[in-house]
Formats: C-alpha cells, sequence, structure tokens
C-alpha cells in the first residue's frame, strides 16, 4: 500500500447500501452512526456500557465495488481510556480487495470515553474528525472492503475516492447472525478481520452480522427480539460468561430466561438452524461465581486483569459458575431439540478448552489474545460448517 496521498475528488453519500453489519444507522451532526441494536433496544435500557459497545461496530464494514486506486474515509471514533491502567492503541480498520486483506489504518484524535471501573462512571471528552487514507489499490474493477474498528465507536462523515463507486452484490452468500459476549465482540482481537466471528465467516463463506456485546450478552429480551426481527440464514447464540461476570441472577431465573430468549428468536426464524453455544474456558470462573472484578495488584503493575470475587459455596445457594451453565445449557437443549430438529449445542470448551489454556491463557483471566481468536474461529467453522455440524452445507465456496 502506496502511503503518499493524492488528490482524491468524488465524494459519495454514506448510504445503508454501502454498509454492511449494522442494524441501524442514526444520522448525527458529523454524518452517519452505526448501531448494532434498533433504536427500540435501545430506548429499553439505559446501561452506559450495552450504549458504548452496541455503538462499537464490530463486524461492520463499508462495501463497494470501483476502480479507484485511493479511497479517503474521514470519521470520528470514539477511543476508550481505562483509570489507572495503560493507554489503548488506536482502534484497526482493515481494506479488503477482492477478500483479501490488503492495508490498515488508524485515524487519530476523535472523542474518549474515560472508564473508571473501580468507581463505575464514564465520561466523554470532545475530540476532533480524523481521516483514514488508502493508496495504491489495483486500477481495475473490484470489491473494496473498509472493517471499521471492532472496538472503537465510529462516525462516519464522509467517503471520496478517485473514481465512482456503487454498492456491491452479496453473490447470495447466507447471512450468519451472531450473538454473544466480548469475546464474540472481539476483545484483545488484532483488527476487525481477525476476531474469531470474522474468521469463520471468512472460512465459512458466509456473510457475518455481528451481535457480540461486551459485557452484554445477558439474555435481555430486547435483544432476543433484535435477534427474532433480523433476516438470517443461520442463527449463533454463546450464552453465559456475562451473567457470570455481573453476577446478574441466579439458576432459578437463568433456565427461564435461556428459554424465553429461544422462544423469542423462534417467533422469527421458527426453522433457522439455531446453535447455542456454551462458554469457553475461563478457569477463574469454571467453579467459582461472580462477580468479576478488577484485579487491584495488575492494576498497580499497570496491567489491567480480572479475578473471579465470588465465593463457591455459593453454587448452593443458585449462585452461577461457568460448569452449572454449561450443564443448564446442555439440558435446555436436549430437551427442546426433541420437537426442534433444527436447534442444536456447542460445549465452548470444544473451541477453547484445557490444552489451548495451558497453551494460549487468556491474558487478563478473561479474554482470549489474537492467536487465541484464531483457533476459535478456525475450530467454529470447522465444527459448525462441517458435513454433520448445525450449519452444514451452509458455505457458498469459503477456504475452509
Amino acid at each position: 500500500m502506496n502511503t503518499h496521498p493524492r488528490r482524491i475528488r468524488i465524494t459519495t453519500p454514506i448510504t445503508a447500501d454501502l454498509l454492511r453489519g449494522a442494524l441501524d444507522l442514526e444520522h448525527t451532526e458529523h454524518g452517519i452512526l452505526p448501531h448494532r441494536l434498533p433504536a427500540r433496544a435501545r430506548a429499553q435500557c439505559a446501561d452506559p456500557q450495552l450504549a458504548m459497545v452496541e455503538s462499537q461496530p464490530s463486524g461492520v464494514r463499508l462495501v463497494f465495488r470501483t476502480r479507484a486506486t485511493a479511497v479517503e474515509l474521514d470519521t470520528l471514533p470514539t477511543k476508550r481510556l481505562y483509570v489507572g491502567a495503560p493507554p489503548r492503541p488506536d482502534g484497526v480498520y482493515d481494506l479488503l480487495v477482492d477478500g483479501t486483506l490488503a492495508g490498515q489504518g488508524s485515524v487519530s484524535g476523535g472523542r474518549v470515553q474515560v472508564v473508571d471501573m473501580s468507581a463505575g462512571t464514564m465520561e466523554l471528552r470532545p475530540g476532533p474528525v480524523g481521516t483514514l487514507r488508502f493508496t495504491g489499490l489495483p486500477e481495475r474493477e473490484k470489491v473494496v472492503e473498509i472493517w471499521l474498528p471492532h472496538t472503537e465507536t465510529t462516525e462516519l462523515v464522509a467517503l471520496r475516492t478517485d473514481a465512482p463507486l456503487a454498492a456491491a452484490p452479496d453473490h447470495g452468500r447466507k447471512v450468519w447472525l451472531h450473538h454473544g459476549s466480548s469475546i464474540s465482540h472481539g476483545s484483545d482481537a488484532a483488527s476487525p478481520t481477525a476476531i474469531w466471528p470474522a474468521l469463520a465467516a471468512a472460512l465459512a463463506g458466509v456473510e457475518l452480522v455481528n451481535l457480540g456485546l461486551g459485557g452484554s450478552a445477558l439474555l435481555d429480551p430486547f435483544t432476543a427480539r433484535a435477534v427474532r426481527d433480523t433476516p438470517a440464514d443461520l442463527i449463533s447464540l454463546k450464552l453465559g460468561i456475562n451473567v457470570v461476570n455481573t453476577d446478574l441472577m441466579r439458576l432459578r431465573a437463568f433456565g427461564p430466561a435461556v428459554r424465553g430468549f429461544l422462544d423469542t428468536v423462534r417467533d422469527g426464524h421458527p426453522a433457522t438452524p439455531l446453535l447455542v453455544v456454551s462458554p469457553i474456558l475461563c478457569p477463574m470462573h469454571e467453579d467459582t461465581p461472580g462477580p468479576t472484578a478488577m484485579d487491584l495488584s495488575a492494576l498497580g503493575e499497570g496491567r489491567l486483569a480480572f479475578t473471579a470475587a465470588g465465593d463457591p459455596a455459593e453454587r448452593a445457594s443458585g449462585k452461577l459458575t461457568l460448569n452449572v451453565i454449561r450443564d443448564e445449557l446442555s439440558r435446555i437443549v436436549a430437551q427442546r431439540a426433541a420437537e426442534d430438529p433444527h436447534l442444536h449445542y456447542l460445549d465452548g470448551r470444544a473451541l477453547y478448552g484445557e490444552a489451548d489454556s495451558a497453551e494460549l491463557p487468556l491474558p487478563d483471566g478473561l479474554h482470549p489474545d489474537a492467536a487465541a481468536h484464531r483457533r476459535i474461529g478456525e475450530r467454529f467453522a470447522g465444527l459448525a460448517f462441517a458435513d454433520d455440524g448445525a450449519f452444514a452445507f451452509a458455505g457458498s465456496g469459503g477456504d475452509r
């Protein structure tokens, strides 16, 4: 990629037909803000954590056909700064040409969301619009994708090229809608196409809609309705870890909440292949309930890490651990599958288990690193999209 700027004269309005992976587009004073939950869902919850993560465009990308050799994108990012922790690097934009990674870049400046996890507060500091620039692209008709930073809220201000562009066809690829936690959102992945759902989608040759919501996969009814109302050929729900993190409910509430979530999804997708995935291995919460707390000793060393703050003895009173949740999810799916042949279950430890934890431990105790994201994505593609998998024969010529 040539990083020298060149004159770019054609400005194209950013419209819904150029964007994939977003469920709603908000018109702001600066431009377009992609959302991964619809406005009706957002209006039903005042949680600032949910507001932050659903506006982070994990899996959202601009897709267009063009002969342009140069592309510029003005954006207003919102970056995160955790009090007491080292500054986070700027979010990464991935540029793909005909499905192959051809460049990466970042946008400096922008707003800063200051998060004090100890105090439970957030403060938004203003900042300027920045410009992402890619030049030296092949001078031929091609499909260009710009994947937005998966953990950086991104308002799209202007799109410029040195040749006309148009929306790209989807070639009839099946749509896979995935809902999960921060791991599905992409925490600690290297870039937006390196989060495990994006890797799995590329391997299987399907279109991804990613509803991985960091800290917010909490069986909320409005999320279930968002899944229900979104067109999809394949659906997966990775459930459990956030319920433990937040210490949100006990076993008595968890089972009916899962059943209600599945009922709502089935109202809109009665026969769609539906895969329930339990949590990957997380040693600190396998048999110790939540809540999850910051590791203050690590914070004193300038590291962000987490610890389990619950008491294993509290399992007797219904507090949830990952092993309890896996047993309950497996039981619920087995019961329902007798009348729902398109419902399937996958133990998350098949994606990342004991041997993986020994080789690729979770750096902060909770989230996989870039290498583990790749492993999880490859394993999910190999299991879910296998000839005998939940999504058998769903792909359309990926690399598997």
